[in-house]
């Protein structure tokens, strides 16, 4: 399939409605999202918390391309191509570490933490290592939270920087630390798991343990929730901001949860002694914060929950989930792992098989694209919609 099969693909979508097949079953289209998509937007990767101390560092990989974020020895942050300068071997395997330096497991070719080669053993007299450094990837924060952006000339982001900080502010992600983590592989296209985590149209029948917390009959900016006006008076009160902010890239808001919950756990209530966020005594609901293409977080008061649909083929994508707490929180007295990742843990299980399920049926000679509805799939809609806009522009720019 080429870029103009592409094109009329996504010309023949109807508006409002879901996409062709093929631009959820093909192996070409997959090459291209990565190209048009992945590789020109700002991605969550992480938390600066989990990278606090110099020689810190998270290794990831966005679809096939291997992505390593570091801080330095003067407390910087930098993201490189995973990748040596000499033969192009991954320097640090998927996960997370801390090292002194950053050495080649093949021949120890050795960089320092800001990426410059700092050793080449056996290579002639005329070699630079000036010239052999790390290849940087862009890298931003935005209140504790670390973006990274693959493109030669990354989208503008300060909008959303100026915007988001004050949203998520009172959550003190500065002062948190990552308790937990999970990986959860997926068979289905990347775009089918994230139409899923849009919505909550399926959420009353197909996740009870979220159902008793999270508004599941809410539309896109919990505006029509019955408690809302009340909590927006209280959250005034509370000097807590709530948006709605964003732009077709990002968006974030504070929404009540159900009555007589706190947090979205499995119970509504704390899993976590030791608060992130302690105005009103931590009743202050949910900041939903999420980026296309393929994140959402909620921070309660309690902890902070992150959402990443990693692709990696066709018809496979890996869900990372992050669960972050206060730092000064001790596992066993303030907080059981259990106990905080059975909510989500459940949730994303449950959206594994609805989106594998989804997967399956849309490979059908009878699929074609049906229409989403305006109340209870509006985020799923407005990802489809920034999704295409995203594809389009790619192709425009490329026939130019």
């Amino acid at each position: 399939m080429d870029l103009g099969q592409i094109s009329a693909l996504l010309k023949a979508r109807p508006a409002g409605h879901s996409l062709p097949q093929a631009l959820y079953t093909d192996a070409a289209v997959f090459d291209f999202d990565m190209a048009a998509v992945f590789g020109r937007s700002w991605l969550f990767a992480g938390f600066e918390a989990e990278v606090r101390k110099p020689g810190d560092y998270i290794s990831l990989t966005i679809g096939r391309w291997p992505v390593l974020i570091v801080r330095d020895r003067d407390g910087e942050l930098h993201a490189f191509h995973n990748s040596c300068r000499h033969r192009g071997s991954i320097l640090c395997q998927p996960g997370a570490g801390n090292a002194p330096r950053i050495v080649c497991p093949y021949h120890s070719w050795t960089y320092g933490l800001d990426g410059r080669l700092l050793a080449a053993s056996r290579m002639p007299e005329d070699f630079r290592k000036a010239d052999h450094g790390l290849k940087p990837v862009h890298l931003a924060t935005v209140a504790g939270a670390i973006l990274i952006c693959l493109a030669e000339t990354p989208p503008d982001i300060e909008t959303m920087r100026r915007e988001l900080t004050p949203l998520l502010a009172p959550h003190d992600l500065a002062h948190a630390k990552l308790a937990y983590q999970s990986t959860l592989v997926e068979q289905a296209n990347w775009k089918l798991v994230m139409e899923n985590g849009r919505e909550c149209y399926h959420c009353a029948s197909g996740h009870p343990e979220l159902s008793r917390t999270f508004p599941v009959g809410a539309t896109s900016y919990f505006n029509d929730i019955e408690a809302s006006q009340l909590f927006e008076v209280r959250m005034a009160e509370l000097g807590m901001p709530m948006g709605p902010a964003g732009e077709d890239w990002w968006q974030a808001v504070r929404f009540p949860l159900n009555p007589g919950t706190l947090t979205m756990t499995t119970s509504g209530q704390f899993a976590v002694d030791k608060l992130m966020c302690e105005a009103g005594g931590g009743d202050t609901g949910s900041m939903r914060w999420a980026l296309e293409p393929n994140n959402f977080c909620h921070s309660t008061s309690d902890h902070s929950f992150a959402f990443a649909a990693m692709p990696v083929s066709t018809m496979e994508t890996h869900v990372v989930s992050k669960w972050l707490v206060h730092e000064d929180a001790v596992e066993g007295v303030d907080y059981d792992i259990e106990t905080l990742t059975h909510l989500w843990t459940q949730t994303n299980l449950q959206d594994r098989d609805f989106a594998e399920n989804n997967q399956r049926g849309v490979l059908s000679p009878g699929y074609t694209p049906g229409p989403y509805s305006a109340e209870a799939e509006s985020l799923t809609l407005r990802f489809v919609d920034w999704y295409c806009a995203t594809a389009k522009a790619y192709l425009d720019e490329a026939a130019a």
